[in-house]
């Protein structure tokens, strides 16, 4: 927690004038991060402690709301590298030894079931008994291996993971780095050909992607943080031009989603939660690779993403909408967004000191703790409807439901608040 807080404090530093002003609303998230470090331990994580592991090996693909797991559900990569950053960062966090065995647990799954030993890189899922299912090799996959790897070894210094973090990252850059256009490709078979559709889901039409970039940002910034190599502090502050040059449009401050190979935006779609969510992972980069002109460049297109974001698709009530498509907002309400709201929130409020961000951030965990946290089974619920009432039949867990986005915001909160105090 230590390094981590330290991170924090250097990229306040960057932005001293606005940080001295944090002083006149830090007192109104004082008690909200106390509320969330209190979700954290004694709601999300238990429930995951609880209910995912399976005797059987690694942890069930799929859980129900009331944490049931389905039988014979297939375990997704995505699943079991969140939940391995999950346990990790929480164990460095909190130094509890059981968030050690559980993070040590998906570790040794993702090595023994989810690597290809032949081909390299990982799967995109495996069977319920751990047999390799969908084989072919999506980028987002591998950049999500290449963050929980690189968790595991911050938190346990367990060598393994961090050179099978660096075999990873160095077979991306061979054969995903798209060096005539800039980017990674999204999608490839298993013997690293292009795939007849491009999409991490397989069935898309993009080569390349907003998400699957994102992915790639959190993973390089924390593999840098165990490994700071000089060619992957390059790719990753090429990585940050690619999001002001290519994904982020400067007049609206909003990014596109889905492109060609050389860029060409292929929809008018628009995500809410992804726009928060790169607002802050930009300036964690420019901070751990200590690059000033970096920083004073994420500074502004963060504000500018929050307050975009804040005229449109954030409800001052304190919830925030999935995303627009064709000039049209859509009313989806899931549980990430909100979570990226929050510390995109805090993070604008670091960077400015302006009240009306602090004020964001505690309305909207206040919304998400009276909306989206579920009371009778643990942890939060998936997603509402139009009236905010939850949708129990989607479940707790599955390839795209993790602990990961409302951990990381608990982290990101307790880490930021307390070094405002």
């Amino acid at each position: 927690m230590k390094k981590y807080i330290r991170t924090i404090a250097l990229l306040c530093i960057l932005c001293m004038p606005s940080c001295s002003r944090r002083e006149e609303s830090g007192q109104k998230l004082h008690q909200v991060r106390e509320e969330i470090m209190s979700d954290l331990l004694t709601n999300v994580l238990p429930f995951w402690e609880v209910y995912s592991p399976d005797p059987s090996g690694g942890f069930y693909g799929v859980l129900k709301n009331d944490g049931a797991p389905v039988a014979g559900a297939g375990k997704a990569l995505a699943l079991n590298a969140r939940i391995l950053w999950t346990f990790s960062a929480a164990y460095r966090a909190f130094e509890v030894e059981n968030y050690k065995r559980l993070a040590n647990r998906a570790q040794r799954y993702l090595t023994d079931h989810f690597a290809d030993p032949e081909y390299g890189g990982v799967y995109w899922s495996v069977t319920a008994a751990g047999e390799p299912a969908d084989t072919g090799k999506q980028t987002y996959g591998l950049a999500l291996a290449i963050y929980g790897l690189s968790e595991h070894y911050r938190a346990t210094r367990n060598p393994e993971s961090l050179e099978q973090a660096i075999a990873f990252y160095t077979i991306l850059q061979d054969h995903a780095y798209d060096a005539v256009n800039g980017g990674y490709i999204d999608s490839f078979t298993r013997h690293w050909q292009l795939p007849e559709h491009f999409g991490y889901n397989g069935k898309g039409t993009a080569s390349k992607t907003t998400d699957t970039h994102i992915r790639l940002l959190e993973a390089f910034t924390n593999l840098y943080r165990v490994w700071p190599d000089s060619r992957l502090k390059k790719q990753l502050s090429d990585l940050a031009d690619i999001f002001f040059d290519e994904i982020i449009n400067p007049e609206t401050c909003r990014a596109h989603l889905f492109f060609t190979m050389e860029w060409s935006s292929l929809e008018d779609s628009e995500s809410c939660g992804h726009d928060m969510e790169i607002s802050w992972l930009l300036c964690q980069a420019a901070a751990v690779i200590d690059d000033r002109a970096l920083a004073e460049r994420t500074k502004e297109m963060a504000v500018g993403m929050v307050d975009a974001r804040m005229r449109e698709g954030w409800n001052p009530g304190g919830y925030l909408l999935s995303g627009k498509t064709n000039g049209k907002m859509g009313r989806k309400i899931e549980w990430w967004p909100q979570a990226e709201a929050v510390t995109a929130f805090i993070n604008a409020w670091q960077l400015t000191g302006r009240p009306a961000y602090a004020a964001a951030a505690a309305t909207t965990w206040n919304w998400i703790r009276e909306n989206v946290v579920d009371q009778e089974y643990g942890e939060w619920y998936y997603s509402l409807d139009k009236n905010h009432m939850p949708l129990t039949a989607r479940p707790k867990a599955n390839m795209w439901k993790s602990p990961c986005p409302n951990t990381r915001m608990a982290l990101e909160t307790i880490a930021r608040i307390r070094w405002s105090e």
